[in-house]
């Protein structure tokens, strides 16, 4: 045992030789990290929450799904944006909803947001990090409205605008420059769409439309494709060509006698016919 007076500090790469050994004499390769691409943010308005999101899902380097929903249902109140893993995302949201569903029901009221967020963040932390979901919650209750950021190994924070996923840092530059307390709804939507544009046009992983969804008290307004900047231009020529516009430069036919012995293929359909 090494007694306390003789722990030297500053840095130990014994680790560092570690990996090197396995990955250079035992052929171990190094674990890569998982890459994934979304821009969703929420902000604090005058009378509620707007969450916004994009619609690109990739996989890898390939866009799989141009027009991904992003903005999950929890509550009738409390809606959830999530970044990562779709399939992690989509199924975690759908867990905790029909819990919250369970609870509105025994106990006859209406659920928090801090109730929401406390299951969530249970849940992601249990997995360690395993469950690739990289969630922002939003909703009002009796206390008010409530935004927060969910991370993937349980850690929390409750602000009154955030951005999470790859194009975070977009979103936020638009954020910073010009959320203001107080806004308007008409505002904040505008200042959400725009956080989300700067997303799509300066994030790879991040596309296609501008989805929104409006949380107050008077209820719960669903913007699906509220911006499209994304749309295909029509083609400026016709690549229909008539026949014959390509040249044959050189045409074979063979009988289909000279390449099938007439006798077997006889005898294997009267084989087929008998069987």
């Amino acid at each position: 045992m090494t007694a306390q007076s003789d722990i030297v500090g500053g840095f130990d790469f014994s680790n560092y030789l570690r990996n090197e050994y396995l990955t250079g004499n035992k052929g171990y390769k190094v674990p890569k990290t998982t890459k994934t691409g979304t821009t969703i943010v929420g902000l604090c308005y005058k009378d509620g929450v707007i969450l916004g999101a994009d619609t690109r899902a990739t996989e890898g380097p390939i866009v799989a799904d141009k027009n991904c929903e992003k903005i999950h249902y929890i509550a009738p109140n409390i809606y959830c944006c999530g970044a990562g893993t779709a399939a992690d995302t989509e199924f975690t949201t759908n867990l905790i909803s029909s819990k919250l569903a369970l609870h509105r029901l025994n106990s006859r009221k209406e659920a928090r947001v801090a109730t929401a967020m406390t299951m969530l963040k249970q849940y992601l932390f249990r997995h360690q990090g395993h469950v690739g979901a990289a969630l922002i919650l939003g909703g009002i209750d009796v206390t008010g409205p409530h935004l927060y950021t969910i991370y993937p190994h349980g850690s929390t924070d409750q602000l009154p605008y955030v951005t999470m996923g790859s194009g975070s840092l977009a979103a936020m530059a638009i954020f910073e420059s010009r959320y203001q307390n107080f806004m308007e709804k008409s505002e904040g939507i505008a200042l959400v769409a725009d956080a989300i544009k700067a997303g799509i046009f300066n994030d790879l992983g991040s596309g296609s439309n501008v989805d929104i969804t409006v949380i107050s008290n008077a209820g719960v307004e669903i913007l699906r494709n509220y911006l499209t900047p994304n749309e295909r231009p029509p083609k400026e020529n016709s690549y229909i060509y008539p026949a014959g516009t390509t040249p044959i430069l050189k045409e074979t036919l063979t009988p289909l006698r000279d390449l099938v012995d007439v006798q077997d293929l006889a005898a294997s359909t009267s084989a087929m016919d008998i069987s």
